[in-house]
């Protein structure tokens, strides 16, 4: 926590601590909540940092603040004073990582690959704690309260990194129930007319998601949902075919998967940050282990 009084001694170095939480978090509300002060407080110590360093370290954007020429130069002091500080209180040893992470993900991301990568980090680092935001949407432009997003598809961002995670593949299943009801198709060109579960095209504004008319084009709509685990379902319950993630559908004995050499598409995560964000030592550590956990399931991700 930092202190809301300083001594004049330390005050800067102290004001450039709240200044490097604001510059992380991208709202003043935010950087309070990770301090422990309140709105106020911190906004007061801003303007005495600005008024010190001669000129505003932030800029208004529409959706938050954003770092000024003069405010990226203050960003690595503050880095600086808060990397002394850690060896300081260390004691020679590796400090131990605090804080919120906030990351937004696709539901089946968010299921079954932030889970263990939180769960290791946490082993070491109990003082983490992670919030996140199921959704399935393009990048973001302006991430306010985001520390990290992962979407499909390579973005298109500005004063944003954009890091390759991992290729998955989609595939088209049945359930074991509706082959026997229904019997099993022989080819592609009998699945015309065939009920198919997958997003609500008017809904998707993700582009490599929109598989389903390039290599299913004569199916027709059953059940559509922004939620991936209802198409898993309703595919279990037998409500049609459903155009699955694999690494979601391999984990159910009554799925089938059918044509995996015609009706396959591969897609990538990729994740995205903030520069300020991903120099934030908590931030950085749940992206190494994001990215190791990716490299585990390589082989659910991408099946033969």
């Amino acid at each position: 926590m930092v202190s809301s009084t300083s001594p004049a001694g330390s005050a800067i170095a102290d004001d450039l601590l709240v200044f490097l939480a604001v510059a992380r978090s991208g709202t003043y509300v935010t950087a309070a909540d990770d301090l422990g002060l309140n709105h106020t407080t911190v906004s007061r110590r801003m303007t005495a940092l600005e008024r010190q360093l001669g000129g505003r370290l932030l800029a208004r954007s529409p959706s938050g603040w954003e770092l000024t020429e003069l405010g990226r130069s203050a960003l690595a002091e503050a880095e600086h004073v808060e990397a002394a500080i850690a060896r300081l209180r260390g004691d020679h040893e590796a400090p131990a990582l605090n804080g919120v992470i906030r990351i937004s993900a696709t539901d089946g991301f968010s299921a079954l690959v932030v889970p263990p990568a939180v769960a290791r980090l946490r082993r070491r680092h109990p003082g983490i704690s992670l919030e996140v935001v199921t959704t399935t949407r393009r990048a973001l432009q302006h991430r306010t309260g985001l520390d990290l997003e992962v979407v499909v598809g390579k973005p298109e961002v500005r004063r944003a990194e954009a890091i390759w995670l991992a290729d998955y593949r989609l595939g088209l299943y049945a359930s074991r129930a509706w082959l026997a009801e229904h019997g099993t198709p022989g080819s592609v060109a009998e699945l015309s007319g065939a009920p198919l579960i997958y997003f609500i095209d008017s809904m998707l504004s993700v582009d490599p998601l929109d598989a389903a008319p390039r290599i299913l084009p004569a199916m027709r709509d059953a059940l559509t949902s922004t939620n991936v685990f209802v198409h898993v379902e309703a595919t279990r319950g037998g409500a049609g075919l459903g155009l699955l993630p694999c690494f979601i559908a391999d984990r159910h004995d009554d799925l089938v998967r059918l044509f995996p050499a015609e009706a396959s598409e591969t897609l990538g995560y990729w994740l995205v940050s903030r520069r300020e964000a991903l120099r934030q030592p908590a931030v950085a550590a749940f992206v190494a282990e994001l990215r190791a956990q990716v490299d585990r399931m390589r082989g659910a991700l991408l099946p033969e």
